[in-house]
């Protein structure tokens, strides 16, 4: 990637992290050639930290990583759009985003996948999510199939918050079921967008 890294005195460039799946914007780092590289190697995003005059890999203490992506360079090639996907809150300060908005705002199943992603890799032994990954992919595969019979059960009834509730128990363990076999929401959307023919 041909960053031009002289532009600046101090040989850094400003890198604008982008959630890959919200498209939300969390943070702004500075990277130079070293980091970039470190970056580009390990899959985890690392900016050259000028407070601390050194490389600092994000989530180096906190565990709150970013895994990167995507790196886009600007039309100028003297700045650098990163999309990561964060495993934990972005802020110093526990918020999502370095400007104190929520990441999952405008796409909240994207969140969801996030959070469940999270939860299957917990040690809280008392996490639902992991509690179902641990019984392994026949009993995830079964509870989908409870859910959808309890859904269509209720759809034969007249109670529609009953029914939002059972589609929403669905809708969450097919998330969880879509991670078993490691595909995502995004995966099946693609399915569909591959098979629409618009007339």
């Amino acid at each position: 990637m041909d960053v031009d890294f002289k532009k600046y005195k101090d040989g850094l460039v400003p890198a604008i992290v982008q959630d890959y799946n919200t498209q939300k914007v969390l943070m702004l780092g500075f990277m130079n050639a070293e980091s970039l590289k470190k970056t580009e190697e390990t899959g985890l995003v690392t900016f050259y930290s000028r407070s601390k005059k050194r490389l600092w890999t994000k989530g180096e203490e906190s565990g709150n990583h970013l895994k990167l992506r995507q790196i886009l360079l600007d039309c100028d090639k003297d700045s650098l759009l990163i999309k990561a996907e964060p495993t934990g809150p972005v802020c110093h300060t526990g918020a999502d985003t370095c400007w104190m908005e929520k990441n999952h705002k405008e796409d909240f199943l994207s969140y969801l996948e996030q959070i469940i992603a999270l939860r299957r890799n917990s040690e809280d032994e008392t996490s639902y999510v992991r509690q179902l990954f641990s019984k392994g992919i026949n009993k995830i595969a079964q509870k989908v199939g409870e859910e959808a019979v309890e859904m269509v059960i209720e759809a034969k009834d007249v109670n529609q918050a009953l029914f939002l509730g059972e589609a929403a128990d669905l809708l969450f363990h097919y998330i969880v079921l879509l991670q078993a076999k490691n595909c995502t929401l995004a995966d099946v959307i693609k399915v569909l967008q591959d098979r629409h023919q618009p007339k």
